[in-house]
């Protein structure tokens, strides 16, 4: 018996240990798969439901760190859907020793709680609302290329970028790593997709950072800026000139799509410049710029000319992953 209960007494302490052990473990700084994001990555996202008199809500939770969390409300549902961050309701949430995230605005008017997958609550006006986390997928995520596109990257090898030295590939996405395509491209459509890391700890232009380059001249700003308002050096930003007319920046880890549609700038004989170059942009299937007329390279682009240019995938370190690009070139008018 005595050897039974120490045998027992060895689990149980084994066993505290592992548990003291997880509990001090060091903070997910950065995650590329959703198995190791740690305990704050499922209940981050996008929630949408009603409330108790059947009008729509939506719900942005970003993660903080620390079982720390930002949440907007947006009435309406959610952005590019209905939802009207303009009249979005901030709260903070905190997750508890039970896995229960405790949800409250500064005012104490808003209070919700998330578990398992689902935000239960009340409004300021004390009307009950029940929302449920959800996954949204772009309408042209995965989207088949043309049979006149020129595919750069397909998942199978990246032959078709430089310089070689750079070029890697992950799980089958292309590393964002200041690499850019071999072929040069001017009047386009371009389709890529794109993976941002989650990176709760980190703030501003640190949380996965990189950049589409279009003809490594015009920067279509990659950050995670999921809940943010939507800046010029945000998701969907033209770097440093055009803010997206709507931020549709899904939750880092979920493949997210840029479509667009380019018109270089315009050169006459003498080599000065006659028309900026046009951009319309969708991001997950919503138009975020429409027509846009470009001043002029952006985010440090390389100067405007004639000459066709590349597409240009920043770095900062590797932190995104893209994925199933290809360009359709057009016709010059």
């Amino acid at each position: 018996m005595r050897t039974l209960l120490m045998g027992i007494a060895a689990v149980c302490l084994c066993g505290w240990l592992g548990l003291c052990a997880q509990e001090k473990a060091s903070p997910v700084k950065v995650a590329t798969d959703p198995a190791h994001a740690g305990p704050d990555f499922p209940i981050q996202g996008e929630y949408l439901g009603d409330t108790a008199d059947k009008e729509r809500l939506g719900a942005e939770v970003v993660a903080l760190g620390d079982g720390k969390f930002q949440v907007n409300f947006l009435p309406g549902g959610l952005r590019g859907e209905g939802g009207d961050y303009a009249k979005r309701i901030e709260a903070n949430g905190q997750r508890d020793t039970a896995g229960v995230t405790n949800i409250t605005t500064k005012d104490g008017k808003w209070s919700a709680t998330i578990e398992t997958g689902r935000m239960r609550g009340r409004t300021a006006e004390g009307v009950a609302f029940e929302l449920k986390r959800i996954v949204r997928e772009s309408k042209t995520l995965g989207q088949k290329p043309p049979a006149n596109a020129v595919v750069l990257f397909d998942g199978s090898q990246a032959d078709n970028w430089e310089p070689k030295t750079r070029v890697q590939i992950a799980d089958g996405a292309l590393v964002g790593n200041d690499i850019a395509s071999k072929q040069r491209f001017r009047d386009h459509k371009l389709h890529l997709e794109f993976r941002l890391t989650y990176m709760p700890y980190a703030r501003g232009q640190g949380r996965s950072n990189s950049g589409v380059y279009i003809q490594h001249r015009y920067e279509i700003q990659v950050l995670d800026s999921f809940g943010l308002r939507g800046a010029n050096n945000e998701c969907g930003g033209i770097y440093g000139q055009f803010a997206p007319i709507v931020n549709m920046c899904y939750p880092p880890l979920q493949w997210q799509t840029y479509d667009v549609e380019f018109r270089a700038a315009r050169f006459d004989s003498s080599g000065k410049k006659i028309a900026n170059a046009v951009m319309s942009v969708w991001h997950n299937g919503v138009l975020i710029h429409d027509k846009i007329s470009l001043k002029g390279p952006t985010g440090g682009g390389q100067p405007e000319s004639e000459t066709p240019g590349p597409l240009f995938l920043q770095g900062h370190g590797g932190q995104v992953r893209y994925r199933n690009i290809w360009v359709v070139e057009t016709k010059l008018d």
